[in-house]
């Protein structure tokens, strides 16, 4: 099991965005994915299409995280019977439901045993191959909980100038949470997120991404995409949406899916 941040210092990136892409990729590969909502506004709840019913929503499980009971709690997307239908077997994307409640964390002051509270919680979590956890864009109790209980964070940045040098700080930032709290976290890269074709700004702020950061600058780079508002509105995964413009979208996120867990050629093949 690999469990991965998707983090931002800034919001309106794309954050969730890139996460449900990601989730989207991993169901066609068949690998069995959790989705941990820890954005207080929920908003991949939404966009995985699951209705909250009489499970313990992840922040009531951070509550109590010894007494929860992970595997009792989690929704099914209702992704899986899309990918069913269309013939892509039988796959696993559980949801551990976002709420306000989360809120309660997300102050800078968490000790220790705070930020353990998610990993607790994930220590039920043994039969998933891969975790996602959606972070609020901050670097408040809440994210670096997720940190904590991460093998590694993945940076999303527009390629924009306030993004960049968010993104340098969040770098900053996982450094120094490094030395501190959880010397096996590792940057997993960062991914250039609605980059617009044909325009020199991100053009010029793209280039400025690779001499700052190098290899951790991921490929491929994630297009604007104009009828992602209509994907997600529709609870829908991109790999299942009609069109030419899906279609591309969906193999960009299989092979940054394939990147971000270096499994190279074996994902490649088994999402294609």
């Amino acid at each position: 099991m690999q469990v991965v941040s998707i983090s931002s210092l800034k919001g309106g990136v794309g954050k969730t965005s890139v996460t449900t892409g990601l989730a989207s990729a991993a169901l066609a590969a068949g690998v069995s994915t959790l989705v941990v909502d820890l954005d207080p506004h929920a908003d991949a709840t939404t966009a995985l299409g699951v209705q909250p019913g009489d499970q313990l929503d992840i922040g009531r499980m951070l509550k109590s995280p010894r007494r929860a009971k992970l595997a009792e709690n989690v929704v099914g997307s209702s992704w899986t019977a899309r990918a069913a239908s269309n013939g892509s077997g039988p796959a696993v994307l559980d949801v551990a439901v976002g709420s306000a409640y989360t809120g309660i964390y997300d102050r800078p002051d968490l000790g220790r045993r705070d930020l353990r509270r998610l990993s607790t919680v994930l220590a039920g979590a043994d039969n998933y191959q891969l975790v996602l956890v959606d972070c609020p864009p901050s670097l408040n109790g809440l994210t670096r909980m997720a940190w904590s209980a991460s093998d590694k964070v993945a940076l999303v940045a527009e390629p924009g100038l306030f993004s960049v040098a968010g993104t340098e700080r969040t770098m900053r930032a996982i450094q120094l949470f490094r030395q501190e709290f959880a010397p096996n976290l590792s940057p997993a890269g960062i991914v250039a997120n609605r980059v617009r074709t044909g325009s020199s700004e991100h053009s010029y702020r793209l280039a400025e991404m690779e001499s700052m950061f190098g290899d951790l600058l991921l490929s491929p780079r994630i297009p604007e995409q104009a009828n992602w508002q209509q994907i997600q509105g529709a609870a829908h995964p991109v790999h299942h949406w009609p069109g030419e413009s899906a279609k591309s979208a969906a193999a960009l996120f299989d092979d940054l899916l394939a990147n971000l867990m270096e499994v190279g050629s074996g994902l490649r093949a088994r999402a294609r």
